[in-house]
């Protein structure tokens, strides 16, 4: 158990990382910068650096698990970040589907 939830926590740490390259990457975006900007820059350095923490949590948890989990926390992530900080509307499509990904974190996660 203590081995899947590190495995866990790691997909975790690695899922925030990547979600804060992508809102700086976005900044950098919406205002228009250049490829080479502080902002596009740094979200290169933090996808780099999400890779170290992906392939020791790949040491804790299965592909599947590791791969849902990432896809479930940046999914729901990303849609608050874009709804609270860039205006992005939420409509009831995006809701059934940040629904799904938790269950399929449910519906994944072997306790045993």
């Amino acid at each position: 158990m203590d081995h899947l939830l590190f495995g866990f926590s790691l997909t975790f740490v690695t899922a925030m990382i990547v979600v804060v390259g992508d809102y700086a990457i976005k900044l950098a975006a919406d205002g228009n910068q250049p490829m080479w900007s502080w902002p596009v820059i740094l979200g290169v350095v933090l996808y780099g650096t999400s890779a170290l923490f992906w392939f020791y949590a790949m040491q804790h948890v299965t592909l599947a698990q590791a791969g849902v989990a990432y896809s479930m926390l940046t999914l729901i992530a990303l849609a608050i970040i874009g709804a609270v900080y860039f205006g992005e509307t939420l409509h009831a499509r995006e809701y059934a589907g940040l629904g799904c990904a938790l269950l399929s974190m449910i519906l994944m996660s072997r306790l045993a």
